[in-house]
Order: C-alpha cells, then structure tokens, then sequence
C-alpha cells in the first residue's frame, strides 16, 4: 500500500514561511497528479495547488503570489512553499496523488497541521 508521508508543518507567525514536503513511499503506477488541499476547522477541504507530471499547475486564487508548488517526478515527491502567510491560512495540509491507467487510484496523506499566528 503506498502511503504518503508529509512533513513540514508547524507554527509560524504572520508574515513568515514555511515548505511542506510530501513523499510517496513507494512508485505509483501511472502517478500523474500530486498536490496540495487544506481544511481549516469548520471548513470543507479545499484545494491549494496541484502538479502534474507535465508540470501544469493550478493555485486557488487566495494563495496565488504567496506559495509555490514543485515537483521532482524522480523521487515521487511534491512541495509546497508557503511565503507571506495569513492566520487564515491555518488548517491542516493533506498531500494527494493521483494516478492509475485503466483503474484510476488516488492517495491521501495523514495531514500536516499549519497554525499562522497573528
């Protein structure tokens, strides 16, 4: 069973940064996309920013200029550097994989907790 092992969250004050890290423990057949969700207490998990092998990239528009996602394909592995950070940017952060040929698969971390002092 693959599994997806983040590290890299934490505290952080306003204004300050922090990089997520997310690795596939073992290969994924077919892997295509990995990315970036949230879900802030109270809140439905939303997505942050995904990759896909080809390097095609989406943010949602609240994080669009403060963080930046990467990949490096040959270690299964997906970044997520947050610059610039809000209080509202505090939830916890869920790494996904998605892949699959003829049966799609996709794959979820436990979660990193992100808090963002004012």
């Amino acid at each position: 069973q693959v599994q997806l092992v983040e590290s890299g969250g934490g505290l952080v004050q306003a204004g300050g940064s922090l990089r997520l890290s997310c690795a596939a423990s073992k290969f994924i057949l077919g892997l295509n996309t990995m990315g970036w969700y949230r879900q802030a207490p109270g809140k439905e998990r939303e997505l942050v920013a995904d990759i896909t092998n080809g390097g095609g990239i989406n943010y949602v528009d609240s994080v669009k200029g403060r963080f930046t996602i990467s990949r490096d394909n040959a270690k299964n592995t997906v970044y997520l550097q947050m610059n610039s950070l809000k209080p509202e940017d505090t939830a916890v952060y869920y790494c996904n994989a998605k892949g699959g040929y003829s049966v799609p698969v996709e794959y979820w971390g436990k979660g990193t907790l992100v808090t963002v002092s004012p």
